[in-house]
């Protein structure tokens, strides 16, 4: 099956489906990835060849950096991917931005799922203590200095929830814009 992520700005669908790999045994050496890009298709290829036979998992990031490579891509899912020859545990992750060049047939035949960050201060700081590592309770009580720890983790939270709001309103009032998303907590 091939399963395709759309993220708008501000939210990166890979931790997400890291945890949930983890969460269905196919975490570990069951799930490759690669950041597709310059000279990345052939070998992106191979790992798709490989994950088919072995019933793994491989994830292609950023499909939207490899727009001359997305019709074979588009090829390897209409003659490669097929029932008879596929492992049945084998999976295609595909995450990339809106992109007009994205071939229709990939999104026609997958499986389709778009990440978007949340709405509003509190759903924002809800999401970033829902999700780990802050949801981790050692990693919540593990500092020997509590009482500051979670001031600080409650600082960072507010100011990445206000920073990913006030995207909305693109560069006014800012020097230069930046794409915070998930990861910046890390």
């Amino acid at each position: 099956a091939v399963v395709s992520t759309q993220s708008t700005g501000g939210a990166a669908p890979m931790s997400a489906l890291m945890q949930f790999a983890d969460d269905e045994g196919m975490g570990g050496d069951k799930l490759e990835t690669i950041s597709l890009g310059q000279g990345q298709g052939p070998i992106a290829v191979k790992m798709i060849n490989k994950a088919i036979q072995r019933g793994t998992w491989v994830v292609l990031q950023n499909c939207h950096l490899a727009e001359s490579w997305l019709p074979s891509l588009e090829k390897i899912c209409e003659e490669t991917i097929v029932p008879e020859r596929t492992h049945k545990s084998f999976r295609l992750w595909l995450t990339s931005y809106p992109s007009p060049k994205f071939p229709v047939t990939i999104l026609q035949n997958g499986v389709k799922m778009t990440n978007e960050p949340p709405k509003g201060l509190r759903a924002n700081l809800l999401r970033s203590y829902l999700n780990d590592p802050l949801s981790d309770p050692s990693f919540f009580s593990g500092c020997h200095n509590n009482h500051a720890f979670h001031k600080l983790l409650f600082s960072l939270c507010f100011f990445h929830a206000i920073v990913q709001e006030r995207r909305k309103f693109g560069p006014l009032g800012w020097n230069i814009p930046y794409e915070f998303n998930e990861s910046d907590l890390r």
